[in-house]
């Protein structure tokens, strides 16, 4: 390919050929890390690296949900660091930290690594500590006084990577119901007032 791009590759090749170049592929770590956590993670030295990769992985789940309608507003900004704070594992400045790398992190590779942070958060994390994730998650769409048709399906994304079950999360988004965006307009249509 590089004869022919600098004009010394083969006379008799068509010039109508398309050369088509496929990605390089990624290399697999054995221990599930991604790019994006590891990043992160470099910020939680102190921390043993399980709880590292725990609080990483999760702050990146809560940027991913904040960034749901692609705005992160400092509302949505304070309830991620109070999220992780509440985990008793960060202090606030670390917390400030963490939350700025992880929207970093979201708002520039978004999409192509959500599904394998949520996958790595799954594995280390607990149940509870998966519905305090998808918990915190709601909260955050709700930062802002409405929760947003995309900040929903977000959170309902996140919530069926983590596998909770059908029935949990109908309970949970029952806690946010006047918080739905699509529930304050019916409200608004109904009531005149």
């Amino acid at each position: 390919m590089f004869d022919r791009f600098f004009g010394r590759g083969d006379a008799s090749a068509s010039p109508d050929t398309e050369v088509v170049e496929r990605p390089a592929p990624v290399p697999v770590d054995p221990a599930g890390d991604t790019a994006t956590v590891r990043r992160i993670v470099a910020t939680l030295e102190a921390l043993p690296p399980d709880q590292a990769r725990l609080m990483a992985s999760a702050a990146y789940i809560l940027a991913r949900a904040a960034n749901a309608d692609l705005e992160i507003s400092d509302a949505e900004t304070a309830a991620m660091e109070e999220a992780l704070q509440r985990t008793g594992a960060i202090d606030e400045a670390t917390a400030v930290l963490v939350v700025e790398m992880a929207k970093l992190q979201a708002k520039s590779v978004g999409g192509t690594e959500d599904f394998v942070v949520t996958r790595e958060f799954k594995s280390v994390s607990t149940p509870e500590q998966r519905l305090n994730v998808v918990r915190a998650a709601f909260v955050i769409g709700a930062a802002n006084g409405s929760i947003s048709a995309e900040e929903s399906a977000v959170a309902n994304e996140i919530a069926n990577e983590l596998d909770i079950e059908d029935a949990t999360l109908a309970a949970m988004r029952a806690e946010f119901t006047e918080q739905m965006s699509a529930v304050q307009q019916l409200r608004k249509v109904t009531d005149p007032s």
